[in-house]
């Protein structure tokens, strides 16, 4: 009964009216991986924060709580933002993405091709999380840091050598609480962030184990290397690590019983313990950043804001008759955007910061002329080859595995595939498809491809409104990335083809669908480039050098031609960091706090 009364006590005071125009030190907009971290870091040094979240607490959930259930997270209505982008500006090219998605006249969705009269065409899903905590509340809490030369590129881009890898290995060891080589030093185990090291499945799964080995085999090491490689630290620091390929332990932000860890839950501890000045708002959706009335390198001083649940449009219970209560807020030192790398420009944009033409079309009044703000937005591509088995798969407790490739054009590592009993495809309503017991999958990542030509930008000027998200995938280097995912997806075949009887052979769902087993190379790259798919979009408000005219922020977040404003978030990346950028995040966040701290004075 305790507990119930302290959580309705909790939850009252993070979602009550708003104190009409209170002053805090800093107001952070949004709490996921980047925004969270920071508010609460920034707290616990002794400033007062308000964090405005558009989403409600659903750490309870235990769609969100268990962190096996990431899929029913993707799903929950209660959690979820449904986006829908484009991948190019062809429209045949779109057209021929299997799961488009489809708004029925009922108000229902239709995923397909061929939709029923009358439907009107969304586009390609890419759900984000409205809820405390953001994006890390329905992931599925793979977490690995990129490789070294993805933060050793930013230290070169800006000449800010805070950024190097050496350098950003500390915020790492900050956040981490590793409950894996538990009396390491060169981990964390007293940070917020519990990280735990899967079961490999090497023991409890013969099939897992016979795949493994033939996968360590094809990486060039021996069957008898396996179970060592099945615990190899991908966070490790050894040496050339960007050169280093095979099986690895897979890590995840979880706890060692399955249950999440994430900002959400450290924002709503560091609230609960009452004794850092951190006010937590929840259903709270910033419109506009408010600016003083300077000419000259206007200030950032607060923020416009709706509260109400399900005020964004994203969110799949919106009601347009619901308005929400408007109000304001205001910040004595800081405000910093950390709404993610769709709702960040759109934020931005609505307050005047980002291409005067743009702004213009929507009568914004320009604050500061931004070309860069939704422009040049990154994403990794990502595919996958699915076989079903000639029986069902001894999966042991649903195990997966990670493999990292250097395919032969690559310098370093840039394919990134985890592995198992599994069907992932990319994202719809409703997704995955289950094809049963038999399944098989290695699901192929693309780590930090060329094409950056992707955009954000706004429909209107209503800020709850979504923007209109085209990622361009393939707009330049085409043959070179087409080319590395093809060469992944024959070596996970020639894995698969080696399958011992009775489990083998494996009959090939896609891209080389049984029982054809002679798809040209230019078939699969065309189905490879068609239904690629992503869900790691960042640098839709990209750090840069000084000289670059689409920098928006400078090596310590700050956005360029303001004061007072800063992001901190998954845009702020130059390009994306490794294979899933929600550690990287949180390692930015950490980086973010002591850069504030620094200038503050109070480091």
């Amino acid at each position: 009964m305790f507990n119930l009364l302290f959580l309705a006590l909790f939850t009252l005071t993070a979602t009550g009216a708003p104190a009409a125009d209170k002053t805090y030190e800093y107001i952070v907009v949004g709490s996921g991986p980047g925004g969270g971290p920071l508010a609460a870091n920034l707290a616990k040094a002794g400033h007062s924060v308000l964090l405005l979240e558009a989403g409600d607490d659903q750490t309870q959930n235990v769609n969100v709580s268990i962190a096996a259930n990431f899929l029913l997270a993707g799903n929950d209505p209660a959690t979820r933002w449904d986006f829908f982008v484009k991948h190019s500006d062809n429209a045949t090219r779109e057209s021929n993405y299997r799961r488009t998605t489809w708004r029925k006249t009922d108000g229902s969705f239709y995923v397909g091709t061929d939709p029923p009269a009358g439907a009107k065409r969304l586009g390609i899903y890419y759900p984000r999380a409205g809820t405390l905590g953001g994006c890390a509340m329905h992931n599925g809490c793979l977490t690995m840091n990129p490789n070294d030369a993805d933060w050793d590129a930013i230290a070169n881009i800006t000449g800010d050598s805070s950024w190097s890898a050496k350098n950003m290995r500390k915020y790492l060891i900050q956040l981490e609480h590793v409950n894996y080589l538990l009396n390491s030093t060169i981990h964390g185990h007293n940070g917020w962030l519990e990280m735990t090291m899967l079961d490999p499945g090497y023991q409890s799964s013969s099939d897992a184990k016979t795949i493994m080995q033939l996968a360590a085999e094809g990486s060039g090491f021996s069957a008898e290397d396996t179970a060592t490689l099945a615990t190899r630290d991908m966070n490790g620091e050894q040496p050339n690590r960007d050169q280093l390929t095979g099986v690895f332990g897979g890590v995840s932000h979880m706890d060692p019983q399955g249950h999440r860890s994430s900002p959400g839950y450290y924002v709503r501890n560091t609230v609960r313990e009452s004794k850092y000045p951190l006010t937590l708002q929840l259903n709270t959706l910033a419109t506009k950043i408010i600016f003083d009335n300077g000419t000259t390198n206007p200030r950032a001083v607060g923020v416009e804001y709706l509260q109400g649940q399900s005020l964004y449009s994203a969110d799949p219970r919106y009601n347009a008759s619901d308005k929400g209560i408007p109000g304001r807020a205001f910040a004595s030192k800081e405000v910093i955007v950390s709404g993610g790398s769709f709702n960040t420009p759109q934020l931005l944009k609505l307050s005047g910061i980002g291409p005067a033409d743009e702004l213009k079309k929507f009568n914004i009044s320009v604050v500061v002329d931004l070309p860069g703000v939704g422009q040049q937005v990154a994403d990794n591509y990502e595919t996958s080859l699915l076989s079903l088995g000639a029986r069902d798969v001894n999966s042991g407790n649903g195990v997966i595995y990670p493999v990292f490739l250097k395919t032969s054009a690559a310098k370093i590592r840039n394919i990134y595939m985890w592995c198992g009993s599994f069907s992932f495809e990319g994202f719809w309503p409703g997704f995955p498809e289950d094809y049963g017991p038999s399944q098989y999958e290695c699901a192929i990542v693309h780590i930090n491809p060329h094409s950056q030509a992707g955009s954000v930008m706004l429909r209107s000027a209503d800020p709850r409104d979504v923007p209109d998200i085209n990622l361009r995938f393939y707009q330049t280097g085409e043959s070179e990335d087409l080319g590395a995912l093809l060469e992944a997806v024959k070596w996970v075949r020639s894995v698969f083809s080696k399958v011992p009887s009775s489990l083998g052979p494996f009959k090939e769902k896609h891209p080389c669908p049984y029982p054809r087993s002679n798809c040209t190379d230019d078939e699969q790259k065309t189905y490879i480039k068609e239904q690629a798919y992503s869900h790691h979009v960042t640098s839709s408000c990209a750090i840069g050098a000084d000289g670059d005219n689409l920098a928006v922020l400078d090596s310590k977040f700050r956005v360029r031609g303001v004061r007072g404003l800063r992001v901190v978030d998954a845009s702020a990346f130059p390009k994306v960091p490794g294979a899933f950028p929600v550690l990287p995040t949180m390692m930015l966040s950490e980086k973010a706090t002591e850069d504030i701290l620094a200038e503050a004075g109070t480091l």
